[in-house]
């Protein structure tokens, strides 16, 4: 008999950090007390006119198929928050609405990358973003950050690894896991590589609200009309809106990737959910006051988090400048005995507080960079306070 699975199934592996969430749930249904610092997922409602524009999509009966790429109101929708937000000007030909950014991504990697195309990936990054690029075919090149960087990838790490297949660069400020932001003269100098060598970017730019301390989001695609057609720009309602579960992201591009993407789309999943669509175009069409509030409240408890990491013993922690995340390096901890078990890497640090303290947290490993893990603040301060007396108890018990 044939093997049943593609080969492309068979060496596909599940995103570590939804996989790590439902373990964690598992855990709290058998009344386990298990505190969850593990997925990215805004803890606030969905704001009230956002669900009443859904509602109402309902009542009216939008409850039909859509134009695959989305409907217009939603596209103009998103083009006057690209001009007003980040002085990007596209009209909706170029707006292809997908079933969440995830989707908006691997949109366009299927149509922009070939069979051996390589992809520069800075490390760390986000879970998917290097099998989606080997499901297109291609070869991610990963490009290593450090804490002492601030987790950035500079221009001169990203030339030193193109190379004549290097097709396209992925690129997120703010970063999930490091909550890293580049600054535009970064990105300038980044601008100036692709330029010379052709490099085509996705820029993940779904965390660009989530922003602290005076940092501006920048997005590269503003940086001028050559490295706006080498750009596809990402965003999305989930981070900003805590609109995670609607499901709406986007993408803007030059008019021939937009149209490839969105012929791709048609094939595959065609439109978006319609009522999903209503309320995202009373999210981007509404008040930014829910949107300030909830900043606001992520970063008080990133203060707190990133204090509290700091003074914990064997804890090197980086400030995040944006998103929700901090990504401590905890590589003082390999090797060290907790208990009955031997810790040498992030996973089975990470393996070690969830089955001992109790504690969901992502390993480095699940980002490409070991040495440290991902802890999300989209939690309770009460959760959070909890959640931190335990590890600095676990880590403290170290023999």
């Amino acid at each position: 008999m044939k093997q049943a699975l593609a080969k492309r199934a068979l060496s596909l592996k599940p995103s570590p950090t939804l996989a790590l969430d439902a373990k964690a749930k598992q855990m709290q249904k058998e009344g386990i007390d298990v505190v969850n610092l593990g997925i990215g997922e805004p803890d606030f409602d969905t704001p009230r006119h956002i669900k009443e524009a859904a509602v109402k999509a309902i009542e009216h009966g939008f409850t039909k198929y859509t134009p695959a790429a989305g409907i217009p109101e939603l596209k103009e929708a998103i083009c006057s928050k690209l001009r007003r937000d980040n002085a990007l000007e596209y009209d909706p030909a170029q707006i292809v609405v997908s079933v969440g950014a995830k989707h908006a991504i691997y949109n366009a990697l299927q149509v922009l990358v070939d069979e051996g195309d390589e992809v520069i990936v800075p490390a760390p990054y986000w879970v998917s973003y290097t099998e989606m690029v080997r499901l297109a075919g291609g070869v991610p090149v990963e490009v290593p950050t450090s804490q002492a960087s601030g987790f950035r990838a500079s221009a001169s790490a990203i030339e030193a690894a193109v190379t004549p297949r290097t097709k396209l660069l992925m690129l997120n400020s703010p970063c999930n896991p490091s909550g890293a932001v580049y600054g535009r003269k970064e990105l300038e100098a980044i601008a100036d590589v692709c330029l010379r060598h052709g490099i085509y970017v996705i820029s993940d730019e779904i965390y660009e609200k989530l922003v602290y301390d005076g940092h501006e989001h920048v997005s590269i695609a503003s940086l001028g009309n050559e490295m706006k057609d080498l750009s596809v720009v990402i965003n999305g309602v989930s981070k900003a809106f805590a609109m995670t579960g609607w499901r709406i992201g986007y993408s803007a591009a030059r008019k021939d990737i937009a149209k490839a993407m969105a012929d791709f789309q048609s094939q595959v999943t065609s439109n978006p959910t319609s009522i999903s669509q209503k309320a995202a175009a009373a999210a981007l069409n509404g008040p930014i006051e829910p949107v300030l509030e909830m900043v606001g409240e992520f970063d008080r408890r990133r203060k707190y988090v990133v204090e509290r990491l700091q003074a914990m013993k064997g804890v090197s922690c980086h400030s995040p400048e944006g998103a929700f995340y901090v990504y401590p390096d905890v590589s003082s901890f390999f090797g060290k005995t907790f208990g009955a078990k031997t810790v040498s890497n992030s996973a089975e640090l990470a393996d070690a507080l969830l089955s001992d303290a109790k504690v969901a947290v992502v390993p480095g490993t699940a980002f490409g960079l070991d040495g440290y893990i991902r802890i999300s603040y989209a939690t309770s301060m009460e959760k959070l306070r909890e959640g931190l007396d335990r590890i600095e108890a676990f880590l403290g018990s170290a023999g």
